[in-house]
């Protein structure tokens, strides 16, 4: 469902938009305390925008970051 609405981040793209390393990106994916992110096959990962979002304003709630 990638439409304008909701675009589709690759991983490279919402570590930028996040303001971290593709690295901090990955190992919050390994541990599950990131951003929902969706898989295509073994090596793309892509993350939609509204989803860091409603993460980034779930961590805002919670007083802390992943």
């Amino acid at each position: 469902m990638a439409t304008e609405q909701f675009p589709r981040l690759r991983a490279i793209e919402a570590a930028k938009y996040l303001r971290v390393s593709r690295s901090t990106l990955a190992k919050w994916r390994m541990s599950g305390t990131g951003p929902t992110s969706h898989r295509c096959g073994p090596r793309l990962v892509y993350y939609f925008k509204n989803e860091i979002d409603a993460w980034l304003e779930a961590c805002d709630a919670r007083g802390g970051a992943a």
